[in-house]
């Protein structure tokens, strides 16, 4: 008979906040529950009881378990739940978008060989996207247990869930045992910052013992000596409780008879012995053929599949069967219902109690006869056999041969973007061969990048290399490298630069060219993010020593990588050159089949496009193919450049819903270069509104992230705080900016060249007079001149020159390039209209251009160039439109007063104790209107003099 409880008994408690969870689940509230207590406590009943609740109640159902066979594989659990979508109707994958293929590493059907591998942090945005998606049409439970032997990765996707479930119809209810470890530290971090709630199960009262007896004997009476038994021998634990009562009804020392459930002898067995007994008296009624079967299940872990048992056993299918199905009556196994032809034992320390019956001879034989089975039926040991495999050879007396398998499994889960598995698995692999040198060496290759990947950068940098005796030295040169490497990724560029030189003390002068290349790019990128006047050029001889050798030595990732970055650097002098280097980069990425440089080239390639014809078709086609390859990183990347496009094109709303949904992602993603560049986005953004305010708090939010010599760090000044100033009327603040644009890339060079220092800056010395042909001439001569946003500035102040020269018709035609040029940009287009007319004098429509840029800038919500542009068409005698709108402007308690939005102006400089023809001279009026206009603003505010109201303005304005 079963001696199981047919019902959840004693645990009201955590029922009720199962089921709260579960309704609030329905209402689009999800988030997360955690399970937690020792070994047998009830943890997988009571997440049974909630997949039942919740498939009752229409919800869908998915399951995963952290425990597997051998050690740990990365993302188990998650993969096996959510392989449940796809019995039956696969779900609806168009919401999806570029996340489908970054599932492919959980969800076989949407695995493709040309997709990247992306961070964790994407993949679990991919399955929160996927999860989401199935909820819309109907809520989701998600059950994974056992995540105390979960892996790191899957940890870390459960993690971002349970942060972000808070507003889906989803819910995850997790199983972990109260045992230390990373798992339960990550629970408790998770509950203390509310991202999820704990019900930590305790062990059943003596009453709860009771009534959980008489439910498993269905019976109303238990015997006293009975219950008093269980109580003292389970001390509370279901599990243990339902065992001990299975051993007692099958052993004959608990009878049913007509008076009730009787006993029969003494009872009195110790714990645990008596649960080890219980499974040992099972086993042998099975027969040695039974017990040897599920001896060798016991050896594989919790799970096990029938082919590998068969194997090693030599049993056909009917005696493998025969004895299956006396393991399920015995309550020992029952069938693994996710995976066919996989068995799993009842409960985790059913296992544990067959080995505890093993001797380690016996124990180590069966190991190493199982590890041969599987190496038999699996050439090559694919997916989760190696680390198994692994496992075996060490339980079977092998330590090297297992020591080379985890390396292998390690190298795997590397590959496949699971860092933190690959790190204890090659962890396993360095402990296993420490007399072996040069395989440690070889384990310690992969486990520095690893490291790196999981951002554990000090561990990386204390291994001693020198302790690596008889270790040659092209292998601990290539060791050095690879810490250069780790060292770049960790921003210690200075570190990095001396393992570099120690690689090449070791390699000396005729280093070969399979470590020279990689070395040489890894320098080349140190060298681009060391602060210097010439990290330019350095990085650039760099990387073209390393494209050279790579080719040499038919290293093509090496090759790719040093053609890209020639490619980045390759745009300050010509971008036709530029676009060569990507284009070898494409070819070498398509050629040996390398998706993730293919995308990038793509961009790059797009990028170059867009700034020489501000055009963007190209980067829209090479966002389709980035999503198309699931790199996450990437079509950000295109959607951070779109951005500022749409910025730059006037399409201001737009940008900002881009902006925020970007910086949302980025930030959650963790994309910190990403999140700099949008925070110069938004500055920008800002400034070609005329919002000082935003775009200094923009500029104040970009440099508490960004690290000294950030390369967008000159955008800030050069593209959004000079047009802001240039909004204001205030010229010669933005020249300030954009010689601070130009300081900055002068110290740090930038591969970014739209800071104004190519274009603007031109412009702007030339009105003033600072400029001339010479600096024309210097300037013309450059890439970043044939950029069609810094075009339009040039060909102004070309027009500028040449009409100061007499030659008006040339002047006219560079005019007309620069409105080509100017086109898609309406703000920069009118506002070269505003700053060049008063130069226009006999070769341009000056009065023409003024009215044009005069109703733009008004439009736009722009008073001071717009009150430029009326203040110049007075001075040419022409009739100006009489402008009542900007009221809004005025702050109301000057409005009160009854301040006009012209005495506001005045009132706005007088904050910076501008004097009159200061002021005359920005807002294009005389300093005797300047002075009607201060007399006015101090008899309507009632201060007592031009000091106090000057005090005032500049106290309003902060």
């Amino acid at each position: 008979m079963q001696t199981r409880a047919p019902h959840v008994v004693g645990r009201d408690r955590e029922v009720a906040a199962i089921t709260g969870a579960l309704e609030r689940t329905r209402e689009c509230r999800g988030g997360a529950v955690f399970l937690t207590g020792e070994a047998g406590i009830g943890k997988s009943r009571l997440a049974r009881y909630a997949a039942g609740r919740a498939y009752d109640e229409g919800m869908r159902v998915l399951k995963g378990r952290g425990t597997t066979i051998g050690p740990m594989v990365p993302f188990r659990p998650l993969a096996e739940a959510l392989l449940g979508l796809f019995r039956g109707d696969p779900p609806d994958d168009s919401a999806l978008g570029p996340y489908k293929p970054v599932l492919g590493t959980l969800i076989p059907d949407w695995h493709d060989h040309r997709s990247t591998t992306e961070s964790v942090v994407v993949l679990a945005e991919a399955v929160l996207r996927l999860l989401a998606s199935v909820a819309r049409k109907t809520p989701v439970l998600l059950v994974l247990e056992d995540l105390h032997d979960a892996d790191a990765e899957t940890l870390a996707v459960i993690e971002y869930l349970a942060d972000n479930l808070e507003d889906q119809p989803v819910l995850l209810l997790a199983t972990i045992r109260t045992e230390p470890g990373h798992a339960l530290e990550l629970v408790h971090r998770m509950v203390q910052r509310g991202s999820g709630g704990l019900l930590e199960l305790h062990r059943l009262s003596r009453d709860e013992v009771v009534r959980m007896t008489a439910a498993c004997l269905e019976s109303d009476e238990v015997p006293a000596e009975l219950s008093d038994r269980l109580w003292t021998d389970s001390a509370g634990n279901p599990f243990v409780v339902e065992e001990l009562l299975h051993g007692m009804v099958s052993g004959g020392l608990l009878v049913s008879g007509t008076h009730g459930w009787q006993v029969l002898g003494e009872l009195k067995l110790p714990v645990p012995a008596a649960f080890v007994r219980s499974v040992a008296h099972r086993t042998d009624r099975l027969g040695p053929q039974g017990r040897e079967v599920l001896s060798i299940a016991a050896v594989l872990g919790h799970r096990f599949p029938l082919s590998v048992v068969q194997r090693v056993t030599g049993t056909d299918d009917r005696g493998l069967l025969s004895h299956l199905h006396a393991g399920v009556a015995a309550q020992l196994v029952t069938p693994d219902e996710p995976a066919p032809d996989w068995y799993a034992f009842r409960h985790p320390l059913t296992a544990d109690a067959l080995l505890a019956q093993l001797t380690p001879a016996e124990r180590a034989d069966l190991s190493s006869r199982t590890a041969d089975a599987i190496e038999d039926l699996h050439p090559g040991l694919p997916g989760d056999w190696c680390p198994l495999v692994a496992k075996l050879r060490f339980d079977g007396g092998a330590p090297a041969l297992a020591g080379r398998l985890f390396a292998e499994a390690g190298r795997r889960a590397l590959a496949s973007g699971a860092a933190g598995s690959a790190v204890t698995l090659l962890d396993r692999a360095q402990g296993l061969l420490a007399d072996e040198v040069v395989e440690r060496a070889d384990v310690l290759d992969t486990l520095l990048p690893a490291l790196a990947e999981t951002g554990d950068f000090e561990r990386a940098f204390t291994f001693d290399l020198t302790e690596l005796h008889g270790l040659d030295n092209s292998r601990r040169a290539r060791l050095h490298t690879r810490l250069s490497r780790v060292a770049h990724i960790a921003g210690r560029f200075t570190e990095g630069v001396e393992q570099v030189r120690l690689a090449r003390s070791l390699l000396g002068a005729d280093a070969p060219d399979e470590l020279a290349a990689q070395l040489d790019v890894n320098s080349a990128y140190l060298a681009l993010n060391i602060p210097s006047a010439n990290r330019i050029d350095s990085a650039a001889g760099l990387a073209r020593q390393a494209a050279l050798a790579a080719d040499r030595a038919g290293l093509p990732a090496v090759a790719c990588e040093a053609w890209q970055l020639l490619g980045i650097i390759a745009r300050e002098r010509d971008l036709d050159e530029a676009s060569s280097c990507f284009g070898k980069a494409l070819a070498l990425a398509d050629t040996h089949h390398m998706p993730i440089q293919h995308v990038y080239a793509l961009v790059r390639l797009a990028g170059n496009v867009w700034l020489a014809d501000g055009t963007t078709a190209a980067l829209d086609r090479s966002h389709a193919e980035a999503c198309r390859a699931g790199a996450i990183t990437v079509a950000y990347n295109v959607d951070a450049i779109l951005s500022l496009q749409s910025v730059l094109t006037g399409r201001y709303t737009q940008a900002a819903e881009q902006v925020e949904r970007c910086l949302e992602a980025t930030g959650r993603l963790r994309f910190h270069a990403l999140t700099r560049y949008l925070l110069m986005v938004r500055a920008t953004l800002a400034a070609h509104r005329g919002d000082r305010a935003g775009t200094e708090d923009a500029v104040a939010r970009f440099e508490a992230v960004a690290k000294s010599g950030a390369q967008e760090h000159p955008l800030c000044f050069g593209l959004a705080l000079a047009f802001c100033a240039l909004l204001e009327e205030n010229h010669d603040q933005a020249v300030r900016e954009i010689d601070h644009a130009l300081a900055l890339e002068s110290q740090n060079p930038t591969t970014f060249h739209l800071s104004g220092t190519h274009g603007t800056r031109l412009l702007l010395g030339v009105l003033d007079g600072r400029f001339g042909w010479a600096d024309h001439r210097a300037l013309i001569a450059t890439s970043p001149a044939r950029m069609r946003w810094n075009r339009q500035f040039i060909e102004l102040a070309h027009a500028v020159l040449l009409g100061r020269d007499g030659r008006c018709a040339e002047a006219a035609e560079a005019f007309r390039r620069a409105q080509e040029a100017a086109e898609p940009y309406p703000m920069a287009r009118h506002l070269g209209l505003r700053l060049v007319a008063p130069e226009a004098a006999g070769w341009g429509d000056q009065v023409g251009w003024l009215r044009t840029a005069e109703e733009y800038f008004h439009q736009a919500g722009v008073p001071a160039v717009a009150s430029a542009c009326r203040g110049l068409l007075r001075q040419a005698g022409v009739p100006v439109q009489q402008r009542r709108t900007g009221t809004d402007q005025v702050p109301r308690q000057l409005r009160g007063h009854g301040v006009t939005v012209r005495e506001f102006e005045v009132f706005v400089l007088l904050a910076d104790r501008m004097g009159n023809k200061a002021i005359g001279t920005r807002l294009h009026i005389s300093p005797r209107t300047v002075e009607k206009h201060v007399a006015s603003l101090i008899a309507k505010t009632g201060q007592p003099d031009r000091e106090s109201l000057s005090a005032y303005a500049a106290a309003l304005s902060r």
